[in-house]
């Protein structure tokens, strides 16, 4: 178990429809989510001119505890248990059980009660049928997508479908991160502030609230700060297979283009 720069408008980029997709700076900047780095500075997570195949590099999708057919019991996997004793109530405030950890270049929360309360593998997993629980799968199901495992992820926590196989096939021409960035790097309140290396051009998450909610889907805002200020995204997910999964576009996007905002307005804090 888990137990400011000044806010500036950002640029608007054209992209020739005659380049390849991700050569256009609107899938570079959607792609650069992956591992919450910049949305909106112009860094991306493409190397370019070397080559932007993935090479076969990224580790085979492994089975994992929701793939197939997994063994349930009182509608969960073996094995997953969470209070959701709250069902459907909005949540108030974050729950008061987190902490911080490590994913890959980013920093994400997670919460005993919420969860993730298991890992198989790189799959961290059974979070809480509430929307806090949603809120937590919103936060660290893209997040894993920049590593090597990322194939793994998608096939356990992401809803099947052609919206799944665009992502994918988007997902296979960005380079993974270098594997061990998972590693916890503690929790204390003075350590929270940077998703990445501590520099103006990394973003981390700073709120979030739930637009919609019910016991099958559930929509999270994810509010984001950044060197410029901040911006916001939303996260589709589904309840599948007895947990929460992220639920693609049919363009292939884990989320919805991410756009500037002037405050903080209408979200609850993590207070990092």
């Amino acid at each position: 178990m888990f137990t400011s720069r000044e806010y500036r408008e950002p640029r608007r980029y054209r992209s020739d429809p005659s380049e390849p997709y991700w050569k256009q700076r609107g899938w570079q900047v959607s792609a650069a989510f992956l591992g919450v780095v910049v949305l909106l500075s112009g860094i991306v997570a493409l190397t370019a001119g070397r080559g932007t195949a993935d090479d076969g590099a990224s580790a085979p999708p492994s089975k994992g505890p929701l793939s197939g057919t997994p063994a349930m019991k009182d509608g969960r996997p073996d094995g997953c248990r969470t209070d959701d004793s709250r069902g459907g109530v909005m949540p108030t405030s974050p729950p008061d059980d987190v902490d911080w950890r490590a994913l890959g270049v980013a920093r994400v929360p997670v919460s005993a009660s919420a969860g993730p309360t298991l890992t198989q593998g790189p799959v961290w997993w059974c979070f809480a049928h509430t929307p806090a629980g949603a809120v937590l799968a919103a936060h660290i199901i893209p997040s894993h997508m920049s590593g090597p495992d990322w194939r793994t992820i998608v096939q356990e926590q992401v809803v099947a479908g052609p919206g799944r196989d665009l992502f994918v096939f988007k997902r296979s021409t960005v380079r993974d991160d270098a594997p061990g960035g998972t590693r916890d790097t503690g929790s204390s309140s003075g350590s929270r502030r940077d998703a990445g290396s501590g520099s103006s051009s990394a973003a981390s998450y700073a709120g979030f609230s739930v637009p919609a909610y019910s016991g099958a889907a559930a929509t999270v805002e994810l509010l984001l700060k950044t060197g410029q200020g901040y911006a916001t995204t939303s996260v589709a997910l589904r309840w599948s297979g007895g947990d929460w999964k992220v639920q693609p576009s049919d363009n292939g996007a884990l989320h919805t283009p991410v756009k500037a905002v002037q405050g903080t307005n209408g979200h609850l804090l993590w207070g990092v």
